[in-house]
């Protein structure tokens, strides 16, 4: 009776660790709590091997001793033989469960059905803490999927298209497109008016205009006072582009001036072939 109420003041589930991937108690403990010795435990293995599968028993390595041991335990009371840790022997919750077949006492029967409700506790702790696991994974993978898709929904889009009467919307992205450039925008349409000039005023990046029509009045006196801007003049193109720094392209379905006055689109080209070609086209490589 003594040595059950003493059992019931030692946490069994402190006594099972996870070795090799699996749950084991050491020859050591179940010595303690089947108070026996622990060559007692290591005898009844070595007198009925054929009952102890590796899947029930196996002793640790060298290696494995020494880890598993300095990290659990006092270093001090550790027996070592020739210098070595001796290599403990481990039971998975069925070599236990063999292991009190042989033994065949109370006290056996007793802690043995206690280690069991102990090995069926750390089960179900490691399944809920698996299962909590698994939804804070979750929740964590929805959280970055939410900051992506934000993060997404703040990319520029490649393509737009604009029906008739979206004069503003038109305007505004295309003023968007230009804030993009850091130093050099080239415009090509064949075109040009005093919007467009209104709006380049505006910014302190060095313009090419690429066109073959445009007032000679509005740029002259354009050039009076701004001196970002210059014009050549070529009639070889006919859709509308924009080339920021030489190293991105858009393709404008209408021409600057008639922004938004019918249905079009503006789509970015990413093919760095088509864009090395234009700017070998403009000379401006």
């Amino acid at each position: 009776m003594n040595d059950l109420i003493e059992l019931e003041d030692i946490e069994i589930k402190n006594m099972i660790y996870e070795i090799r991937g699996k749950q084991v108690m050491i020859d050591s403990d179940l010595a303690k709590l089947y108070h026996v010795e622990t060559k007692r435990i290591n005898e009844a293995v070595k007198n009925n091997m054929d009952k102890f599968p590796e899947r029930f028993s196996f002793k640790l390595t060298d290696e494995e001793s020494k880890s598993f041991l300095v990290e659990n335990f006092d270093q001090k009371n550790m027996e070592t033989r020739g210098g070595r840790y001796k290599c403990p022997r481990v039971f998975t919750e069925q070599g236990v469960a063999m292991l009190a077949t042989i033994l065949k006492s109370k006290v056996a029967t007793q802690v043995s059905i206690r280690i069991m409700d102990a090995f069926v506790a750390m089960r179900k702790y490691i399944s809920s803490d698996l299962v909590e696991h698994s939804k804070m994974l979750i929740n964590h993978e929805n959280r970055i999927s939410l900051i992506e898709n934000t993060f997404d929904s703040f990319k520029d889009k490649n393509n737009h298209i604009f029906f008739e009467g979206q004069i503003y919307d038109a305007y505004s992205l295309m003023i968007k497109i230009f804030e993009r450039a850091r130093s050099s925008i080239i415009i090509i349409d064949n075109y040009i008016d005093k919007n467009i000039l209104d709006i380049l005023s505006k910014t302190n990046r060095k313009v090419t205009l690429v066109t073959n029509k445009y007032n000679n009045i509005d740029y002259e006196k354009y050039k009076e006072q701004y001196d970002n801007v210059i014009l050549v003049v070529n009639n070889s193109f006919h859709d509308r582009f924009i080339i920021l720094d030489k190293k991105v392209l858009y393709h404008f379905g209408a021409s600057f001036k008639d922004l938004g006055k019918k249905c079009f689109a503006i789509t970015k080209i990413e093919s760095k072939e088509l864009l090395d070609s234009l700017l070998d086209k403009l000379k401006c490589k």
